[in-house]
């Protein structure tokens, strides 16, 4: 997560290593997970408002996030293909070309490398499940380069 005392995109300088040590270690006899009481920290503060927990076991990821109505991601990748299925709120999301809005009970599959975002934007805050392979790191990188943080909606003055 970002670093105190630093400013502007320094102070993302080791965000994938931080956000990893915050992930719990799925094992044998590490095995049930309450992922609503477990710790809630930014997912990818460099490019996406998103808060949650993660659970990592060796070849999947799970990530159940929160975003906060009129916030999300900004426009980014990451090397692991994604499965988000929404538990509460609607979001508009886009993967390469296609975009859309998802709600409760629905699922966007993003392949591995696709350019993508996934942003709150019904009545309140949304909440979504995300599973991922751990052939990369939970969160990418935005596809303009920079590491200036989530986007927000500037209507909603969040």
């Amino acid at each position: 997560m970002a670093t105190e005392g630093k400013s502007g995109e320094d102070r993302y300088a080791n965000v994938h290593e931080d956000t990893a040590k915050k992930m719990s270690q799925a094992a044998m006899g590490n095995v049930f997970f309450d992922m609503m009481a477990m710790d809630h920290y930014q997912i990818g503060p460099h490019y996406s408002s998103a808060q949650g927990a993660a659970v990592e076991g060796k070849k999947i990821m799970v990530v159940l996030v929160n975003k906060v109505k009129g916030t999300g991601s900004r426009l980014h990748t990451h090397g692991n293909e994604q499965f988000n299925y929404v538990l509460k709120g609607q979001f508009k999301y886009r993967v390469n070309e296609v975009e859309g809005i998802a709600g409760p009970n629905q699922m966007v599959y993003i392949p591995a490398n696709a350019q993508h975002y996934f942003v709150a934007s019904g009545e309140g805050d949304g909440m979504y499940l995300a599973c991922k392979d751990t052939s990369d790191y939970v969160s990418g990188e935005a596809v303009d380069g920079t590491r200036t943080g989530a986007y927000r909606d500037p209507e909603s003055g969040k």
